[in-house]
């Protein structure tokens, strides 16, 4: 669906703040996989997620979108032309919603994607439509359509956006920490709807988690970085079973180095 041959990018390159960020990277992200993503301190999960989404260019590489016309390279494309088919929610539960309009324009904004050129008219059928959208949240948020976002909670706001990016059926979506701001039960709560959707609209979904638990439990595949490099890419049956402390000792015996959990989950 798209694929990393040989990606890498430097930062300050030939300056003493010289950084190879990512190094040699070879990812083929299949149609609906659902990744999880692991990897300590300077990793490059973040990196990775930046150029994949656009928001960054390689310094060498190629980076290949599948089409009905075959592979496309998308390696110079902008970051708003790929947002037609790659969508990203952040960390941050603010940054997916625009908090001084209603909840009803937020969900026009979402309808809107991917039709350029086309005004969606807001009345009565839409909203329904919207009312039975957002009824699948299960937050009530249905009977708050007039309601300005930025009144909403951090788990309903972070759920609103995980919806409104679904509306659009990304090619692939990349989820970029997007439980860590949250408490338990509304992490597990919205960790709910990301297998829900995953499930139900066959999504190809890339999760980043400072979570091990959540690496094991979600997913068909399980990718460890480290220094810039993908150390290790899992299936699901390789990672059936699995618990933390195997995760932590394959990454020892592949870097030859001692880490615990604890260094696993820092960013």
């Amino acid at each position: 669906m798209i694929e990393l041959q040989d990606v890498g990018i430097t930062f300050n390159p030939g300056t003493p703040d010289e950084n190879e960020a990512l190094r040699h990277i070879q990812l083929d992200i299949r149609q609906g996989d659902f990744i999880t993503v692991i990897g300590s301190n300077g990793a490059g999960k973040s990196t990775l997620y930046n150029l994949i989404a656009g928001t960054l260019q390689p310094s060498y590489g190629r980076i290949l979108l599948d089409t009905p016309d075959g592979k496309r390279d998308i390696t110079a494309e902008k970051e708003y032309r790929r947002a037609r088919y790659i969508g990203r929610i952040f960390q941050n539960p603010l940054l997916g919603t625009a908090g001084k309009m209603s909840l009803e324009d937020n969900m026009v904004i979402a309808s809107r994607k991917g039709f350029k050129g086309l005004r969606i008219s807001l009345n009565s059928a839409l909203r329904r439509q919207f009312r039975d959208q957002l009824s699948v949240l299960g937050m009530g948020l249905e009977n708050r359509l007039r309601d300005n976002v930025e009144l909403f909670s951090g788990g309903q706001r972070q759920a609103l956006t995980l919806l409104m990016a679904v509306m659009s059926r990304p090619s692939l979506l990349l989820l970029d920490e997007h439980t860590a701001a949250l408490d338990p039960e509304n992490a597990a709560l919205i960790m709910n709807l990301t297998r829900k959707f995953a499930e139900e609209y066959k999504l190809t979904v890339m999760m980043v988690t400072h979570n091990m638990q959540q690496a094991l439990d979600y997913g068909n595949r399980l990718l460890m970085m480290d220094a810039g490099e993908i150390i290790l890419d899992l299936g699901a049956e390789e990672k059936a079973g699995l618990t933390m402390a195997d995760i932590v000792e394959k990454f020892r015996s592949i870097k030859n180095r001692p880490l615990d959990s604890d260094q696993m989950l820092l960013d």
